[in-house]
């Protein structure tokens, strides 16, 4: 036993002193922690997606019904640590609204350059085949007076098996602007749809290309157990086009299938462009390289992308010039799924996704909403 807590010891030493030598490479680092994690709430259930924090410290969480249909809220602000419907309680819990008044399955979240929040509602219901008309929307409260100032119902865009899953708005593009949403498909049949937010004006694009699609020879692990993509019969989340970053300034939409380890982006001008097909589209597709699967991606004021890992339980930063660097590192981040970068924190919710299968459930809660600190260290503050 002595001779135990001496090597204890000199690896407690060793580990201390990998601090000052830049470069040593001398453990395997992947179970060490890296960051702080704050707890920010706990749900008993359902399971939380997706999250937007305000400057002002407004936060809102979606609880998506696609996977199970609760009676629950499927949109809450957390208002002094207690969850609360929003913006009503017979919009946000099931009532004898019609389906284009309420709030079906809230999914993806954010807030746009002028501070209102933004949601997709994928319309889906668990147990159900197909999605009702009117359930699947594009839809923007304003957050001043807590109303819905826009609601655009999918029906051009919509397919039976699609999976609203993400959505970034661009202002720059379009009288009233314009939506980029990821349809990843419950089926096989993902693409980009892009909205216009004043006419109503939908279209599916690049349903067919590469950079949508699942990768077919994909493999992962997850809670250490590898397994390969498999279609439908998948035995972890998969679909195709998921994640979604915005660039600052609105002239770059990044995206990746969540079956998939390539990163893409499109200039919006381009994806704006009604009048361009989608081969025209395709060829202005950038290749931004390899990452790491992903799920919930979000971007900074100085354009780095942060970036889920659910492999690993991690939060990655992607910087402009492609490298990367681990933001957080905790076992607990099971299935990092939404994903917001505010000016200070970043905020991860934590379904345990990758636990729920066909007939299997093996999911604890509480689901948790975390938070890990950004500003302050050398690494946020430093210049591209």
């Amino acid at each position: 036993m002595i001779r135990h807590a001496g090597l204890a010891a000199a690896m407690a030493i060793g580990l201390a002193g990998m601090s000052w030598r830049a470069g040593a490479e001398t453990i395997d680092r992947s179970q060490l922690p890296v960051g702080s994690l704050d707890e920010v709430a706990a749900f008993q259930g359902p399971g939380p997606s997706g999250i937007v924090v305000t400057p002002q410290g407004r936060t809102f969480v979606g609880f998506p019904r696609h996977a199970i249909n609760h009676k629950g809220m499927t949109l809450g602000e957390i208002v002094d640590g207690k969850l609360l419907p929003y913006p009503s309680a017979a919009v946000s819990e099931p009532s004898n609204l019609g389906n284009a008044e309420r709030l079906i399955s809230v999914h993806g979240m954010t807030l746009d350059s002028q501070g209102r929040l933004w949601l997709i509602d994928d319309g889906k219901l668990a147990g159900i085949d197909g999605i009702a008309p009117g359930a699947a929307k594009v839809v923007g409260i304003d957050l001043a007076s807590n109303r819905i100032v826009s609601s655009v119902v999918l029906k051009d865009a919509l397919l039976q098996d699609s999976h609203m899953n993400d959505l970034r708005i661009d202002l720059t593009h379009g009288s009233q602007g314009t939506a980029y949403v990821s349809d990843s498909s419950f089926g096989e049949s993902p693409a980009l749809v892009v909205v216009d937010l004043a006419s109503g004006k939908q279209r599916r694009v690049l349903a067919h290309d590469p950079s949508v699609l699942a990768q077919k020879d994909f493999v992962t692990q997850l809670d250490g157990v590898p397994m390969r993509y498999d279609g439908k019969n998948s035995k972890f989340p998969h679909g195709g086009v998921d994640s979604l970053a915005l660039t600052p300034d609105g002239s770059r939409l990044y995206y990746a299938a969540l079956t998939s380890r390539h990163l893409w982006s499109l200039p919006t001008a381009a994806l704006a462009d009604s009048r361009l097909s989608d081969a025209q589209l395709a060829a202005q597709i950038r290749d931004e390289g390899e990452k790491v699967m992903t799920d919930g991606m979000d971007i900074d004021r100085q354009g780095r992308l942060y970036l889920t890992d659910s492999e690993h339980h991690q939060i990655l930063r992607r910087w402009p010039d492609g490298h990367f660097d681990v933001v957080l590192r905790d076992p607990r981040l099971v299935w990092p799924d939404g994903l917001f970068v505010g000016a200070q924190s970043v905020y991860v919710t934590l379904g345990q996704w990758s636990r729920m299968g066909k007939g299997v459930d093996t999911r604890e809660p509480p689901y948790l909403l975390v938070r890990t600190p950004l500003a302050g260290t050398p690494e946020y503050n430093a210049q591209p």
